[in-house]
């Protein structure tokens, strides 16, 4: 099967490589010109945390989906905040029987592809894998110990099963182990809350997990947002316990990945981009509104967050925040 990757940056490129690694016919698109150029030209440096490296090469790219034909399943893994415009502008390589396929961190990802797209042409994911650029050409994965990308359709039938069933044959045979799952929510979820605890504390307090995990009040903050967490994902329906999830979830994310800056702290420190906030702890406040379930601790991260990103360029050190300038 033909597999394109709309979004391949940091995790999207290590996704892609797990797939190319496990045998897939992969092209990646991304106006990112530099990386794309470089992998075109000597394949892609695919990094395992700690050392293990090795170079890929058969990746087709494009800085867009205009011109590279008609794919059996497009995965998005662009910013949430871009997943409609990915949508729409990689209609072209969009065939009758294509499979779309978010592995896009956080919520609403689903209503965005059934906004344009039947749901027995849907799957929704995401994997517990730290991931970051290395440059134009390479990109590093960290990934956790166990299943670490879960991934299901939002209609099981022949045509999501087969695609279904192709990218977790990939994945498993890339070193990236995955499993199609026949009910995805619990595992997306679960996801969302680790990304919701992990991403908006670290990018708040800029600090790596380990760091805030060992601090009574980090720690007070991550184990806030679990529970807000849970606590909307039981009034949506999906079972969850917040103890547990401390216990066995969150410690897993403590035991692997303490020494990393999750992706919303590198948009915030190094990137000065848009996060994904209104997908994550955002999303989480809308929920406990319509819930009626207090969410105080994901409230008051989220506009944190909302009031950095729109004054980057204001803030102390920076162009316009000079000290009483």
């Amino acid at each position: 099967m033909k597999i394109a990757m709309v979004g391949s940056g940091a995790a999207g490129s290590v996704f892609a490589s797990y797939l190319r690694a496990g045998g897939a016919d992969m092209t990646l698109v991304d106006p990112y010109k530099a990386h794309m150029d470089k992998v075109a030209k000597d394949g892609m440096k695919f990094t395992i945390y700690p050392d293990k490296t090795t170079v890929l090469t058969g990746f087709k790219t494009a800085y867009n989906a205009d011109d590279i034909g008609i794919m059996d399943i497009v995965i998005f893994m662009t910013k949430a905040n871009q997943l409609e415009n990915a949508i729409v502008s990689a209609k072209p390589c969009i065939g009758p029987n294509t499979v779309l396929v978010s592995l896009i961190n956080g919520l609403g990802n689903d209503d965005k592809l059934l906004k344009y797209y039947p749901a027995s042409r849907c799957m929704v994911g995401s994997g517990v894998i730290g991931t970051a650029l290395d440059g134009p050409g390479g990109c590093i994965s960290t990934p956790s110990e166990g299943v670490i990308m879960n991934f299901g359709a939002l209609e099981n039938n022949e045509l999501t099963q087969a695609a279904g069933k192709y990218m977790e044959d990939c994945f498993n045979k890339g070193g990236c182990e995955a499993v199609f799952r026949e009910d995805v929510l619990p595992f997306i979820w679960k996801k969302v809350t680790v990304n919701c605890t992990v991403n908006t504390v670290c990018a708040v307090t800029r600090l790596k997990i380990g760091f805030v995990e060992n601090n009574p009040y980090g720690k007070k903050l991550f184990h806030n947002v679990i529970r807000e967490c849970c606590a909307v994902a039981n009034a949506k329906g999906v079972k969850m316990d917040a103890d547990e999830f401390i216990r066995v979830d969150h410690q897993h994310i403590i035991d692997n990945i303490s020494d990393y800056y999750p992706s919303m702290a590198q948009d915030m420190l190094y990137k000065k981009l848009r996060t994904e906030v209104d997908t994550l702890t955002g999303a989480i406040s809308d929920y406990g509104k319509q819930f009626n379930i207090p969410t105080p601790t994901c409230d008051v991260l989220s506009d944190i967050v909302r009031c950095i990103q729109d004054n980057y360029d204001n803030q102390y050190g920076e162009k316009n925040g000079a000290v009483n300038g």
